[in-house]
């Protein structure tokens, strides 16, 4: 799909309504900005709750904890502890 925008004076553009609402963007919400042959526009990832973060990796740690030492684990132990998985 190709958009043709208008630039503003300050050098503003306005997205339409319809894009927005398609790609979840709302008023206040930052946008990445990517220069290859031309602009594409992406919005920007989410900012990470560091506290969760730290719950997250801290109990990760802990379930690996628990396997280390063992020359190998137990079958389908180390299939449930993927880092992955905490972040989905």
């Amino acid at each position: 799909m190709t958009l043709r925008l208008k630039v503003g004076k300050k050098g503003y553009i306005i997205l339409p309504k319809a894009i927005r609402d398609a790609l979840g963007i709302n008023e206040g919400d930052e946008l990445t900005v990517e220069i290859k042959d031309g602009l594409i526009l992406k919005p920007a990832k989410r900012r990470v709750d560091l506290n969760y973060l730290r719950v997250a990796f801290a109990r990760h740690v802990s379930r690996l904890m628990s396997i280390e030492g063992r020359l190998e684990p137990k079958p389908d132990e180390v299939a449930s502890i993927y880092l992955e998985e905490e972040f989905e």
